[in-house]
């Protein structure tokens, strides 16, 4: 197969943003107990590329037991990204992604599907200057599948055409529902969302400086 279209997770893949969302967290909870607070941390670990708000209903209903409220959510969701905005415009790129945008972005068809709310995300991605590298740029509330579906058929790819890069495994699981390729991001020594559960992993990345090299395997 020829490999025509890359989707892109941001945090994680694009960029080395994923420490600073796991401080967010940290912070919005700190009045917590330790054990709540580790739990929530694992949460946002686990599944790097859900939604936030999607978490805080896990950690209202599970964790907190308390029911939470629209205001409570808005609050949430206005502390969260005020605390990462900024952070998130400063944090370095994932080794290798620059060199690839700029010499790939003619020769295949780059898309972002994140977590991140949308507007954030898109806005995100223009004050970084990202913006003449990608095709679309899409975020929460859709989820990862629901993306990669719309992106399939805007663009008429067909599945074997694409391949998902993520570092969750909600990326895992969008691109397995979606029936697209899936290469891993994995940070060596570092915590590894992959290393339990039912995954089928064949290709894995360090960071973006492999990923000609990878791609080549898929057929290029």
């Amino acid at each position: 197969m020829t490999i025509k279209a890359i989707i892109f997770d941001f945090d994680g893949v694009i960029t080395e943003s994923m420490d600073i969302k796991t401080q967010a967290f940290t912070y919005l909870f700190k009045d917590c107990s330790k054990e709540t607070v580790d739990k929530i941390v694992k949460l946002h670990l686990d599944n790097g590329g859900m939604s936030r708000f999607e978490k805080f209903k896990i950690i209202y209903n599970d964790y907190l037991q308390e029911i939470l409220t629209k205001e409570e959510e808005k609050r949430l969701a206005q502390g969260f990204s005020s605390f990462c905005f900024e952070k998130m415009l400063e944090c370095p790129y994932v080794k290798g992604v620059e060199d690839f945008l700029k010499n790939n972005y003619r020769k295949y068809n780059l898309f972002i599907a994140s977590g991140t709310p949308h507007e954030e995300m898109n806005r995100i991605v223009d004050e970084r200057n990202l913006r003449k590298y990608f095709q679309g740029v899409w975020g929460s509330p859709r989820g990862k599948s629901e993306i990669i579906k719309m992106i399939l058929e805007k663009y008429n790819l067909k599945n074997n055409e694409v391949v998902f890069i993520g570092d969750a495994p909600t990326d895992y699981w969008g691109a397995q529902e979606a029936d697209i390729g899936f290469i891993a991001r994995i940070i060596p020594g570092e915590y590894n969302p992959f290393q339990d559960g039912d995954f089928k992993i064949k290709h894995i990345i360090e960071d973006l400086t492999s990923l000609d090299k990878t791609l080549n395997t898929l057929g290029n």
